[in-house]
């Protein structure tokens, strides 16, 4: 595996994602996993089993600190490791002198109830588990689980976008997302992902549809018939249509990653709690003397989040606020969200 990573860093690429990296060994006694007694009719056939002798052994933190080492040895070069593990088990993932992954895929969000105590409560938890020194990381939606847009809604798709790059740590973007694609339907026919074919109602192949360029036939994916069909909303939601509405999806995207690209306190800065309740959520980014509230409306419902410092807001989630200063209290539509440079 070393000579594989080795093969790839001679020819320059910039990192790896290693897949699935906690299932790499099994017990050396090849122990039988015990069952699990809280499995039921409908649950995944591979959770019959608690997976203790054959997931998250003890050689697999020897096997990432070797590869830490051959990528160090070829200078700045980034290491991302997939488990889907719990929050004190993937620490361990980081090394026990930050000598393992430089980021362990962090998905707890993608199975976090939307809500903003929740959400809050788990931004905490990871920020208070992270190592000394350890860099945080933000998955919000990846190939095994079903879309942003599909799980909260498109409106509150955008709240998750600017949750996702505001929040301390580095971002992860699949594909799709910038534009707001949903799952797509897939018959039985035409279903491709082998768990699918194998535990039917499981497949994950309505998230892993063609990105959606354009609006031609394909979508500008591909010059033949791709191996998953298309949204059937694809000629109206693509880049390309996107590309030229100022308030697009895509728009916010960019938007966004503009702003972290100009403000430290948003790529580099402490992440400080604010309110949660039942419908918003706020928190703090700070850098030296500069301070950033971003303000989160993840409801359907106008809320309110009182007694805001004085500030101008740099960008709504519907792009139409800018240099606006509020009042005291801060109005905030439903399913909008707002960063504000507080004075």
């Amino acid at each position: 595996m070393l000579d594989v990573l080795r093969f790839w860093l001679e020819r320059g690429v910039d990192g790896f994602r290693v897949d699935a990296i906690h299932q790499l060994f099994e017990d050396e006694q090849l122990r039988d996993n015990p069952p699990n007694p809280l499995w039921y009719e409908g649950m995944p056939p591979s959770r019959k089993l608690i997976r203790e002798h054959t997931m998250d052994q003890p050689e697999v933190h020897d096997a990432v600190a070797a590869m830490r080492r051959l990528a160090d040895s070829y200078g700045s070069r980034l290491l991302i490791g997939e488990a889907y593990l719990p929050m004190d088990r993937l620490m361990a993932y980081y090394g026990e002198n930050l000598d393992g992954f430089h980021l362990p895929f962090n998905f707890h969000l993608i199975f976090t109830p939307w809500h903003p105590v929740a959400v809050s409560t788990l931004v905490q938890a990871y920020e208070d588990a992270l190592p000394e020194g350890g860099w945080p990381n933000w998955v919000l939606g990846n190939h095994d689980r079903s879309r942003v847009a599909s799980r909260v809604g498109p409106e509150q798709a955008r709240i998750g976008a600017m949750l996702l790059l505001t929040l301390r740590g580095t971002p992860t973007i699949y594909q799709g997302e910038e534009i707001g694609m949903p799952d797509v339907p897939i018959s039985p026919e035409r279903a491709q992902d082998p768990w699918g074919k194998n535990v039917p109602g499981m497949g994950r192949d309505p998230e892993r549809t063609p990105m959606q360029w354009d609006s031609t036939a394909r979508a500008g994916f591909s010059g033949v018939e791709p191996w998953l069909p298309l949204s059937p909303d694809h000629a109206e939601l693509n880049a390309a249509a996107q590309e030229s509405d100022p308030t697009s999806m895509l728009s916010l995207y960019r938007a966004l990653i503009d702003l972290r690209r100009s403000e430290p306190a948003l790529s580099v800065g402490r992440y400080v709690p604010g309110v949660s309740d039942e419908a918003l959520l706020s928190y703090e980014r700070r850098h030296e003397d500069r301070r950033l509230l971003v303000a989160l409306n993840m409801s359907d419902t106008a809320g309110s989040l009182p007694n805001v410092p004085p500030g101008r807001i740099l960008v709504s989630t519907f792009l139409d606020r800018r240099d606006e200063r509020p009042a005291e209290a801060l109005d905030l539509r439903p399913n909008e969200g707002v960063v504000i440079a507080l004075d």
